[in-house]
């Protein structure tokens, strides 16, 4: 069924719609918007359905044949960029605008997820705002926030991007690598979500799809888990009590999407979070009642890789309930893309179950104006 976040959504980006009919002129329009997402879905075959699961990363500002026919065949629902792909705004904005004119089939020809690291401080993919880190936005309150978070809209929206990973919504223990890379809002669940959630109410008040993460929260991380296996010892009642906590409030808002984090929670299991039903499905779904999109950090680091790699990881990824597969590179999606179409093939996925992502995904990219 149409979630009513959606259409609310929709309602609310107002005159930014409008330019949806502009995209259409290059083949990167809303499409059959005639049809519920829920329709469209049940008819995709395995390799559109599975497609919608997966994001590819794209350094530079070539589009390979590879990654175009896969765009063309509807293999992935979104494109993550580097900041190598933005030399200047404007080779940026043509790069981004290639992406989008990629001819669709016709049930998927809704703009693609274009997305950028933008938390503002050390993780910054392209110049411009926000020009504070989340530490010193979180120690100067919510209406700085509020106003960094409508320049970064503006500045995102600019270029054709049109989903930022940010804002982290860490509790920033010290000691911890968010601290110590001030990509936390504060240290208390408290002020992370008194000031992060303003930055996250006007990057979607500007049409930039706001990302929330690490879930359930990466403040009490040693290391970054790009770089290694991190294993966070807290137990079920302090994780909920504080990392969860802006979770909560993000997704009173009506949050777009939540990032799972790659580290081990042993007090909820022995998996990735990304890759855990008891966190993916029953953490964030049940207990904190999140409705929007959720996508995994990426896979391919070091922390997933010694889970067993893209294909077993997008495979446990999609089991576990995340909605969306992050790869840094088209070889590693392609893998996941691949494992994901041999086992609904096979009847070894829950139809249902992988259906019910693809449409939130979905609903997302109808929702999202072109660029």
């Amino acid at each position: 069924m149409e979630r009513s976040r959606a259409r609310r959504r929709r309602l609310a980006l107002g005159t930014l719609l409008g330019l949806a009919a502009a995209a259409f002129a290059f083949g990167a329009a809303l499409g059959d918007t005639t049809s519920t997402t829920v329709e469209v879905v049940e008819k995709l075959p395995p390799g559109q359905l599975a497609g919608e699961r997966i994001v590819a990363g794209l350094s530079g500002t070539a589009v390979s044949p590879r990654l175009r026919e896969a765009i063309g065949e509807g293999r992935v629902a979104g494109v993550l960029l580097f900041a190598e792909s933005f030399p200047s705004r404007a080779e940026g904005r043509r790069l981004i605008r290639r992406l989008q004119a990629i001819r669709r089939p016709l049930a998927l020809r809704a703009p693609l997820l274009v997305m950028v690291d933008q938390e503002g401080g050390l993780v910054k993919r392209v110049g411009g705002a926000p020009t504070a880190s989340a530490a010193q936005i979180g120690a100067r309150g919510a209406a700085f926030s509020r106003e960094q978070g409508a320049a970064t809209a503006r500045n995102l929206r600019d270029l054709g991007v049109n989903v930022d990973l940010a804002p982290v919504l860490d509790v920033a223990r010290p000691g911890g690598t968010i601290a110590a890379t001030e990509r936390g809002f504060g240290a208390s669940a408290q002020r992370v979500a008194a000031t992060a959630i303003p930055f996250a109410e006007a990057l979607q008040s500007g049409g930039v799809a706001a990302t929330a993460k690490h879930f359930p929260g990466l403040g009490a991380a040693a290391e970054n888990t790009d770089f290694a296996v991190q294993r966070i010892g807290l137990s079920k009642a302090r994780l909920r009590a504080v990392d969860e906590a802006p979770y909560r409030d993000f997704t009173r808002i009506g949050g777009d999407l939540v990032m799972l984090s790659t580290a081990i929670y042993p007090a909820f299991s022995d998996e990735p979070a990304a890759l855990s039903r008891p966190i993916a499905t029953g953490e964030l779904r049940g207990r904190i009642g999140f409705e929007g999109v959720s996508i995994t950090d990426a896979l391919g680091t070091v922390a997933v890789e010694a889970f067993g790699g893209p294909a077993k990881a997008a495979l446990a990824g999609a089991r576990a309930g995340t909605d969306l597969l992050l790869f840094n590179e088209l070889s590693q999606a392609e893998s996941g893309w691949r494992a994901l179409v041999a086992k609904l093939r096979a009847g070894g996925l829950d139809r249902g179950q992988f259906e019910a992502s693809a449409q939130r995904v979905l609903e997302l990219r109808r929702a999202l104006a072109g660029p």
